[in-house]
């Protein structure tokens, strides 16, 4: 079976959509009972919300560490699973999944919009509030030039090279992006923003006022409204509507929108599993989904009683893993054992077994 780009597809025991701290339980837990599997994310770094909305901000309720950061918790995590040499799939957005039943008993093959292909008995769904994807820039008709004048992820540098370069966004990362095309080739470059204040840390201000100052960055202050573009259909401009009701022109040939964000369910909404309220309804002992074989853990998941904790996220991980084990070992009884005490586990844990 091959992906849609031509590779062939990968075959596992099971797929956990979500680098979460709930998803990267899930694979340790899947990883303990002996099965293999793969992680799904659509950021380029594992850590999901934790590590996206507040890496900085420090978390008091994991169980033995009094204190750490978003960041801290994804590291620990990840150095945990280490040994067991998941495979991690990042920057990879799910775009289909079907029913599987090419030699592989009850399964599923799940397609990612970067080409890749997943065959696997079970899926564990960890997509927190959903997947992250840019927040879009809302301006009247301006979808017709994505992908070749308006680019929401990084374009390679000759994009921009010898050309004017709008970057449009209130943090980090437009200023920074700004910067740094500003730094590497192109003609020139504005940064639009609705007011002079970014939500920045000094020192990144103070290097913003620099380039500002020598003219290496423009400023334009207002909030882009419509698009000019050319009777070949190019874009020449945004029209910017200014804090005093006036109407700018402003030339662009690159737009680079960075305004942060938005988390999107996607396709899992589509696939015909029950839901309230955007989440996933479970059974509480399992953690299965109404559709067999397809399990969801953390923020994504709902039953009675459920909280949006991130250390029952772990527990109901552990569930779920426990659960798709006995499935794919029918009749077979599945001991519980002990990570200080069995070899067996030791051992895959890259630890001395006793």
């Amino acid at each position: 079976m091959a992906t849609p780009h031509g590779a062939p597809a990968v075959d596992t025991d099971a797929v956990v959509i979500g680098a979460g701290p709930a998803g990267l339980w899930a694979a340790f837990e899947l990883g303990l009972q002996a099965l293999g599997v793969h992680v799904l994310d659509s950021l380029p770094h594992a850590g999901g919300q934790c590590a996206e909305l507040y890496p900085d901000k420090p978390i008091y309720d994991i169980p033995g560490v009094p204190v750490c950061t978003g960041q801290e918790l994804t590291h620990r995590l990840l150095q945990q699973l280490q040994p067991l040499q998941v495979p991690l799939h990042l920057g990879h957005t799910v775009a289909g999944l079907q029913a599987d039943r090419t030699g592989h008993g009850d399964g599923w093959r799940l397609h990612t919009a970067q080409g890749m292909t997943l065959r696997c008995r079970a899926l564990v769904i960890a997509a927190g509030v959903g997947a992250f994807v840019p927040r879009p820039l809302a301006v009247p008709g301006l979808e017709a030039w994505q992908d070749r004048q308006v680019f929401y992820t990084d374009p390679p540098p000759a994009v921009w090279l010898d050309r004017h370069v709008v970057v449009a966004g209130p943090g980090e990362a437009a200023v920074r992006l700004a910067l740094h095309t500003a730094a590497h080739g192109a003609a020139r470059v504005t940064l639009l923003h609705r007011t002079d204040r970014f939500a920045i840390d000094p020192a990144l201000d103070d290097e913003l006022q620099a380039a500002i100052g020598a003219a290496r960055v423009h400023l334009c202050l207002g909030q882009p409204v419509g698009v000019l573009s050319d009777p070949d259909g190019r874009l020449l401009a945004l029209e910017v509507a200014t804090a005093r009701d006036e109407r700018l022109s402003l030339p662009v040939d690159v737009l680079l929108p960075r305004l942060g964000l938005h988390p999107r369910l996607g396709p899992i909404a589509e696939w015909g599993l029950a839901m309230e309220r955007k989440h996933l309804v479970v059974e509480p002992g399992t953690l299965q989904t109404s559709t067999p074989g397809i399990y969801a853990v953390g923020d994504v998941a709902h039953y009675p009683g459920k909280r949006k904790l991130i250390l029952c996220g772990f527990h109901e991980a552990t569930l779920a893993a426990w659960a798709i084990a006995e499935r794919l070992r029918p009749g077979q009884r599945i001991p519980l054992e002990y990570t200080t005490t069995s070899p067996r586990l030791r051992a895959l844990l890259g630890a001395d077994a006793p």
